[in-house]
This record gives C-alpha cells, structure tokens and sequence, in this order.
C-alpha cells in the first residue's frame, strides 16, 4: 500500500490500512463493520467516515494503480483496455442516482430485462497474467453514470454513456504517455461521433453492423467529403469473389484455439454528416455454429488478426463482474 500513501492525510491512510487488511481478512461479506470485528479497533463511526467525508481523490488513485499494473504485467507493446457497464442493484430512499435500465445478465436477443439500480461504467486492464496463464481484466476506473430523472432533478445535464466513455478512455490514455493504449467495448461504443473524437487519442476496436455504410476515401483536391459506395459486408458475405483468410485464434470467447475465416480492408463509415476511418474486419465460422460477425478499428494500419487477438479479451469483463459479484459481495445491499 505504500505508493498510495502520498494520496491520503495522515489520520485518514491510519484508518484505509486498518480498513483494506479488515477486507482482506474478512470472511462472507466485505462490509465495513466485517472490516472492522477482524481488525477490533475502537470507534467504527470514525472508519465510516473515512469514505464519506475523507479528503481524498479516487480518480488520483486510480492513476497510481493503473500505473503500477501496467508496469507489472504490460512492461511493453499495446495496453489494451475494456471498456464495459455493469447494474449495482441497490434499492433504498437514499439511492437517488439509480435508474432502470436493460439488465445485461438476464437479457439476450430474443429477451429483454430490465433492472432497477446504479449504472457503473469501468475501464479495466485487460493484460494477461503469468501464474493465471490467462488474461485478467483489472479494474482501474469506474465511473458512475447516473439515470436521467436524477440529472433533471438535480437540475444538470444528463450525460448518455457514450458522453462517459468520452471522458474516460481519453484519460486513461493521459495516465499513459508514451505508450500505444487500444480500447475495446462492445456495440454500444460503436457510434461514428465517438469513435472520431477517441481515435487521435487511442486505439479503439468495437463491433461493426453488417449494414454499414462503407466508402472510399475521397479523391484529393476535389470537392466530395467521401469516395465511391463499397460493396456492403453483406454483400461480401455472399459473393465468391471475397478473399478469405483461413486463421488460427486462442482464447476465443474463453475457448481454446479456434479456425476462423476472415477478410479485411480499408473504408469511411459513412452517415449523413459524420465520417470515421476504420479498418473492418469480416469473421465467418467454417464449422457454421456462429454467425457471421463484422469488427473495426480506428487504426487502420493494424492486422486483422491483432484486432480480432485485442477483441476477445473483453471477454474477461464479464467475469470479472461475476467474481466480484461473487466473492466481493459487489451488489448487495450492504457491500
């Protein structure tokens, strides 16, 4: 703990040491009062504070802890990040920022659930750990993403998550200068507005519609913002002429070494008024179990295969809101 001791006063680290081995130590759920019968101090309203009122910066911290992850497990070459959201079910007077919103967990694509709580959006290191022989995903960020009721009764600006991802993922490439950082999320970052204003930034790989809109670049010197209509991936999809690209992938959606079929190029994602230049990369499953799926880049010098190798990581987001729903006690009542 004792690079983070620059971040606290001195009466406020003697209460986090004592606060940080009580959850180390605790069994069942980490509450603060479990915290506390482990360690036996004396007064636990002090220690209660020491989260409320305690003059200290999480967003300092999380700084500090990305950069001794990163110098642990990522030493050199890309720092991938995951960028995803997750529902705390809380309930109570007291949780005003809650919100309803599509329950990831229990929804799927012919099901849709909603889900009462808070709305959490965390950027974790996605960097593969020697003794696991696996990829972890490391929480360093989280960020809350409050319901719309609550901006207006607050009489704020609601902020779409997309607006966080925007502020977040360009501070984490801050936190790293010097280093290449990639971002991967799912569809929900796959909008043309946010992808042009992270790409001077960073890296971001994400899912493509089959349905894209794809064209050349424009010509030099003339007055088109855009080049020539490309062929839709759909329509490559079916033709006989793409050029497929038989490939060997570990660790794809936690499986084992997978044979995929993939094509790529070049294009501008076009709409009406908005343009980003992508690298798209076409997957096709030989075995036909899966359906065909479409990723991008906004690197568009980078090989397909690196793309699709970055991509799969994200998958350990998912489990690690599980282990911490899990082991933590994350979304309980009295976590």
């Amino acid at each position: 703990m004792r690079p983070f001791r620059c971040h606290f006063t001195a009466a406020v680290w003697r209460h986090m040491l004592v606060l940080v081995c009580g959850t180390l130590l605790a069994p069942g759920r980490r509450t603060v009062a479990a915290a506390l019968r482990v360690m036996g101090p004396g007064e636990a309203a002090v220690y209660h504070r020491v989260l409320s009122h305690g003059h200290w910066s999480s967003r300092r911290l999380a700084h500090r802890l990305l950069v001794l992850l990163v110098a642990a497990f990522v030493s050199d070459g890309p720092v991938v990040a995951g960028l995803d959201d997750t529902i705390e079910r809380r309930r109570g007077a007291c949780i005003r920022a809650k919100g309803i919103d599509r329950d990831p967990v229990r929804s799927s694509h012919g099901h849709f659930a909603k889900a009462s709580g808070l709305r959490w959006l965390c950027v974790m290191l996605l960097a593969p750990v020697p003794w696991a022989g696996c990829v972890w995903g490391l929480p360093v960020l989280t960020v809350l993403a409050p319901s719309e009721r609550y901006a207006a009764a607050q009489g704020g600006r609601h902020k779409k998550l997309t607006d966080r991802g925007r502020q977040a993922l360009p501070q984490v490439a801050r936190w790293l200068p010097g280093r290449r950082v990639v971002a991967v999320a799912d569809s929900s970052v796959s909008a043309i507005a946010l992808l042009r204003d992270l790409a001077p930034h960073l890296t971001v790989v994400t899912r493509l519609r089959l349905d894209a809109c794809l064209c050349d670049p424009p010509p030099p010197r003339r007055p088109p913002l855009i080049g020539a209509r490309l062929p839709s991936l759909v329509g490559r999809l079916r033709s006989r002429r793409t050029p497929w690209r038989r490939v060997s992938l570990g660790g794809w959606y936690g499986r084992g070494t997978r044979q995929l079929d993939i094509a790529s190029g070049t294009a501008l994602w076009h709409h009406p008024g908005r343009r980003v230049a992508i690298r798209w990369v076409l997957v096709r499953d030989p075995c036909g179990e899966k359906a065909p799926q479409a990723f991008l880049c906004t690197d568009q010098t980078a090989e397909a295969t690196d793309i699709l190798c970055w991509f799969v990581r994200r998958w350990r987001t998912g489990t690690t809101f599980e282990t911490a729903r899990r082991h933590l006690g994350v979304e309980t009542q009295r976590q």
